[in-house]
Order: structure tokens, then C-alpha cells, then sequence
């Protein structure tokens, strides 16, 4: 099993900057991306950033220029750094890890949410 750890949401004012981070451990082979995604009340989760890899990093349109993804690759972590945020940011953040086990095959593995509000 792969198990991922979020830190970084809370409350901030339209304007303001957070850092998301992710850690991921336990039984990984490789990792084959690292990304995030949201979910608005009432809303579909979707796409933030992902981090392929071997690929080219792919944002939403509503956050690029914004918002940057990184990973440290040593300690299988994904940060998401978000500046100017907007009251339309406000969502829980999950953090997806696409990973292959020392015995399992590829699989999505989910973090368990952080919740970022961007309100005055």
C-alpha cells in the first residue's frame, strides 16, 4: 500500500499565496506522476496540476500563471504553490499519486483532502 500525507490548506484572503505539500510512502516501486486536483461544493472534482515523470506538466486553464507544481523526487513529495489566490480556489485539494508497488501494478492512490478557503 501507498499512503500519502497532505499539509498546507487554510484560510486566506483573495490575494494571498498557500503551499500545498504531499508525501508519499510504503510499498513504492516507481512513481509514474504526482498531481493535484479539487473539489468545489456541489461541484465535480477536477484537475489541477500534474506532474508526469517523464512528461510535460499540465495545468487547469483557471489556474495557470497562478498556481506551480514541483516535486522532490528524493522524498516522493508534490508541492503546489498558489499565489494570487481567488474566492474560486475555495475547494478541498486532493493530492493523486500514480504508482507502481514492489508487487502491485499501477494504480491511482488518493491523499485524503486539505481544505483551502480564499475569502476577506
Amino acid at each position: 500500500q501507498v499512503q500519502l500525507v497532505e499539509s498546507g490548506g487554510g484560510l486566506v484572503q483573495p490575494g494571498g499565496s498557500l503551499r500545498l505539500s504531499c508525501a508519499a510512502s510504503g510499498n513504492i516501486f516507481s512513481i509514474n506522476a504526482m498531481g493535484w486536483y479539487r473539489q468545489a461544493p456541489g461541484k465535480q472534482r477536477e484537475l489541477v496540476a500534474i506532474r508526469p515523470s517523464g512528461g510535460n506538466t499540465n495545468y487547469a486553464d483557471s489556474v495557470k500563471g497562478r498556481f506551480t507544481i514541483s516535486r522532490d523526487n528524493a522524498k516522493n513529495t508534490v508541492y503546489l504553490q498558489m499565489n494570487n489566490l481567488k474566492p474560486e480556489d475555495t475547494a478541498v485539494y486532493y493530492c493523486k499519486v500514480v504508482a507502481r508497488g514492489w508487487a502491485t501494478g499501477l494504480r491511482d492512490y488518493w491523499g485524503q483532502g486539505t481544505q483551502v478557503t480564499v475569502s476577506s
